[in-house]
């Protein structure tokens, strides 16, 4: 009950209701390494083409460089989570950036084909630590009442990466074969190094610098971000109250035993005999990235010059073309949702956008498979066009609900002491899946044709639908401490009356 006031005095009075400047920059500047990430991603669909072209390497080879980078990200999630709290979560982000520069330098440099792989080996840590520690960091700068615009971010960032990535690949395309995506791909290299720099002028989030009971440091750095010293102070109560500090307690620093500091635990509380709201907490966020990319938007996004050409548009330029059509849709509706997410909701928007992509999918499907089954050279140019446009709207779907809210989500619903860790066993699930894809895409609708790959998403995309409508309550303008008792758990006040009626 406290916390709903608490929450509703945040968004409602006090001049609290308007964006904090300080908190924007901070997320601002810590989103840089998702673009990273989103270049890196979206930059291979189409350099994918030159490198087959002048390594002349096979399919196979194709979608293991396509796919290695995920597969790297693995470990890195593994450890990431529990990195950022021994380090805090702001050198995990220079961290996450060192790694990203040596891996471009290294893709650039692509004398061979194991060199690049080398190159996007080393890449993929770099994406296994940015996927965690970014979206956590900004759920934990950012206010309840803007918490959902702040903490997509991130994905917009992805999604102007991809954009920018795909941008690179029409005009350095036209490059040399040698030099055009050697430069494609060691352009990141700029941007992580300027970031290394950024971050170290930086605040660290304060509920890490709570859990390491720093609580002067982190009183400042909420006065930062925070549009009042009635907010600031509120929210330091709350995040006390969490960590299990007496919510009084007015000294600077306070001792907090190393297991909570570090992390130590978690994954046993998650994964042994868990409480039924931390198993609730886990089945959502799990759920979420799992269905993210099983819904086959991955395939798209990296595949699309390949898609395209499948289905009667083959030359290069005109494919490059078409595809940078794709990353202007993601990016728009991208940052379209995050300026809906704390006014609609994230449930609402997550609904919306998996009916929305159980019906293109389907459009897609039956067009694909008259266009498949037309002779070559003799393809309907209606329903070419028509493919084109429709995987414009599958891709705005996706932006609008699927992908953006997934981060969102999971990064706001656990717990203080799971958050960093929990997130690190998504985003591994995460990339679990984005490989199954990446390296099956082309196999499977080279065995069952593009339409049948098509209406095999419908499926899975309807059983989405389904899992949000079932198993995910509405997080919007609630506080990161009041998400166990959304999932279920009761509340002190609730515990007391309890008792009281058993005495």
């Amino acid at each position: 009950m406290d916390s709903k006031m608490s929450m509703e005095k945040e968004t409602n009075g006090n001049g609290n209701s308007f964006l904090n400047k300080h908190a924007c920059a901070c997320v601002l500047a810590a989103t840089i390494i998702s673009a990273i990430f989103g270049y890196i991603t979206g930059v291979m669909a189409g350099a994918l083409l030159f490198i087959k072209e002048e390594l002349e390497i096979t399919d196979m080879q194709v979608q293991l460089l396509a796919g290695i980078l995920n597969i790297c990200a693995l470990p890195a999630c593994m450890v990431a989570g529990r990195t950022s709290d021994y380090i805090g979560r702001r050198y995990t982000i220079i961290l996450s950036a060192i790694i990203f520069f040596l891996g471009s330098i290294l893709m650039g440099y692509g004398s061979n084909f194991p060199i690049l792989m080398i190159g996007r080996c080393i890449a993929g840590f770099g994406v296994g630590f940015a996927l965690i520690i970014t979206p956590v960091y900004s759920a934990e700068i950012s206010s309840p009442s803007y918490r959902g615009f702040l903490t997509s971010l991130p994905d917009v960032s992805i999604n102007t990466g991809f954009l920018f990535g795909y941008v690179s690949n029409y005009f350095l395309g036209k490059l040399s074969l040698r030099l055009g995506w050697r430069i494609m791909l060691a352009i990141p290299a700029i941007p992580s190094l300027g970031l290394i720099i950024l971050m170290l002028k930086l605040v660290e989030s304060p509920r890490w610098l709570v859990l390491q009971g720093r609580l002067d440091d982190a009183r400042k750095v909420l006065l930062l971000i925070s549009n009042s010293k009635e907010e600031a102070e509120q929210r330091l109560k709350e995040i006390k109250a969490a960590v299990g500090i007496d919510e009084n307690c007015m000294q600077s620093i306070v001792h907090v035993p190393q297991k909570t500091r570090n992390g130590g635990g978690a994954l046993k509380e998650m994964f042994h005999k868990p409480s039924p709201h931390v198993y609730k907490i886990l089945f959502a966020a799990i759920g979420v990235h799992v269905f993210q990319q099983i819904c086959g938007i991955e395939g798209i996004l990296l595949y699309s010059p390949r898609v395209f050409e499948r289905v009667g548009i083959t030359e290069k330029s005109t494919l490059l073309l078409a595809t940078v059509g794709i990353g202007i849709s993601q990016t728009l509706f991208t940052l379209l949702s995050s300026l809906l997410l704390d006014r609609i909701g994230r449930r609402t928007l997550l609904l919306f956008s998996s009916g929305g992509v159980v019906v293109t999918w389907l459009g897609l499907s039956i067009s694909s498979a008259i266009v498949e089954s037309s002779k070559v050279g003799e393809e309907p140019l209606w329903a070419i066009v028509f493919i084109v446009v429709v995987m414009y709207i599958l891709v705005a779907f996706v932006a609008i609900g699927i992908g953006p809210v997934t981060w969102v989500y999971s990064s706001e619903i656990f717990p203080l002491r799971l958050r960093a860790q929990g997130l690190g066993v998504c985003v591994a699930v995460n990339r679990v899946m984005n490989v199954a894809v990446v390296t099956s895409f082309i196999s499977i609708y080279k065995t069952i044709t593009l339409g049948g790959t098509f209406f095999m998403l419908v499926g899975i995309n309807a059983l989405a639908w389904w899992f949000y409508y079932s198993f995910l309550p509405e997080t919007k303008g609630r506080s990161l401490e009041d998400m166990e008792a959304i999932f279920g758990k009761e509340s002190k006040s609730e515990v007391q009356m309890k008792q009281q009626c058993i005495v």
